[in-house]
């Protein structure tokens, strides 16, 4: 803006004592709008910054009043044979994931864009799922309620995605199949302190860098979700018995569809489903931990222990935080490398997809073999 009305001035300006005299008058003026400019920038900084900080403190005020309700009501998570922890836990923590979604929503419907124009089903969605999730977090549900309301809650998502169309039908049953059984498995994976938080926020951040250059949601929804997470952490990211909540079905569901919801924006505006690497790890230990139990003739819906983060934390006794940083590091060098390290092409995406895929599964593989004895031994055990 400054360098073109300089020139323009010495464009059109003959007499060269008019330029002495006025140039600098103009220079002065170009360099105080900047300035303004400049500050305006900062203050608008300072006031995003500052509602952030407001909706942190609020998320973490509204958690620990559920802390006190789900004391009072006896919200609580009971160990059994089966479980990573062998104390009583308030249970539902993972509550905050939905009231952030709530308080975004209320502060971007303050702008002159209503929030529900664009993520009312999204909301609607997110809400049904979290709310069904807690009812089964203090009393358990029907196995058949929980699928009716899990397809239900990602029917509404598709929706929003506007992907309900009749001539792809077996596309979107297949997506819906998949969907609903990615949302069970980063369920499953909801197993030690920590877990959840930080695998959440690894997938988040590689979500934030890419929507802050491509805008595929509002970035401020990402932020929250994040602010949300942090809170959640302060309470959960901690060593096996000092936990003071855990997430539940509420808070791990949540995620799962929250999660879901971004990567499926970001695949229907790049029409490149490998973005679902930023889940991959869950993907690998949770699909191949049914692939085994279905070998060995086991009943899905019934608790077990054979994941390989649970054989790390509890057959080879590694700390549950030690755990969690190891599978989010993990799926965050995974993510990254995906971004920045691998060209942006289709058989690119692919060739690392399929080469992470086999990296993992070799891994996983060959841990079991090593390892799952120990489990066996202490299946043995409890049979005593």
């Amino acid at each position: 803006m400054g360098s073109e009305l300089i020139i323009y001035i010495c464009s059109v300006s003959a007499d060269a004592k008019l330029t002495q005299v006025h140039l600098p008058v103009k220079l002065i003026y170009v360099e105080e709008l900047d300035r303004k400019e400049k500050r305006n920038i900062k203050l608008t900084n300072m006031n995003t910054y500052l509602i952030y900080g407001i909706i942190f403190v609020v998320l973490l005020v509204l958690e620990l009043v559920y802390f006190k309700m789900a004391d009072r009501f006896n919200i609580i998570d009971k160990p059994n044979e089966r479980s990573s922890h062998s104390t009583i836990v308030l249970r539902g923590g993972g509550i905050i994931f939905l009231l952030g979604l709530w308080i975004w929503a209320a502060f971007s419907s303050t702008d002159s864009v209503q929030v529900s124009d664009s993520y009312l089903w999204f909301l609607l969605a997110v809400t049904l799922i979290a709310g069904v999730s807690f009812v089964d977090d203090i009393r358990s549900l029907p196995d058949s309620v929980r699928l009716v309301v899990q397809f239900g809650a990602m029917l509404l998502i598709f929706w929003q995605l506007d992907i309900l169309h009749l001539d792809m039908w077996w596309i979107v049953l297949l997506a819906l199949i998949v969907c609903v059984g990615a949302s069970n498995v980063i369920n499953f994976m909801d197993g030690v302190n920590g877990i959840t938080g930080a695998y959440a926020f690894a997938s988040l951040v590689p979500l934030a860098l890419l929507n802050s250059t491509m805008g595929f949601v509002d970035q401020s929804l990402i932020y929250v979700v994040m602010l949300s997470d942090v809170v959640f952490c302060l309470f959960n990211f901690r060593p096996k018995g000092k936990a003071k909540c855990f997430a539940g079905d509420v808070g791990s569901i949540s995620v799962a569809y929250i999660l879901l919801y971004m990567i499926g924006t970001l695949v229907l505006i790049t029409q490149d489903v490998t973005y679902l690497i930023f889940l991959l790890v869950y993907g690998i230990d949770g699909c191949l931990t049914i692939c085994h139990r279905i070998q060995l003739h086991e009943n899905l819906g019934e608790a077990h222990r054979k994941h390989a983060y649970q054989l790390l934390a509890n057959e080879l006794k590694i700390g549950h935080v030690k755990v969690a940083s190891l599978y989010s590091v993990l799926q965050l060098a995974i993510s990254l490398g995906f971004i920045f390290l691998c060209p942006n092409t289709v058989l690119a995406h692919w060739c690392y997809l399929i080469s992470a895929i086999l990296v993992l599964s070799i891994a996983y593989v060959l841990f079991m073999k090593r390892y799952y004895h120990l489990h066996e031994e202490y299946l043995a055990s409890l049979a005593k």
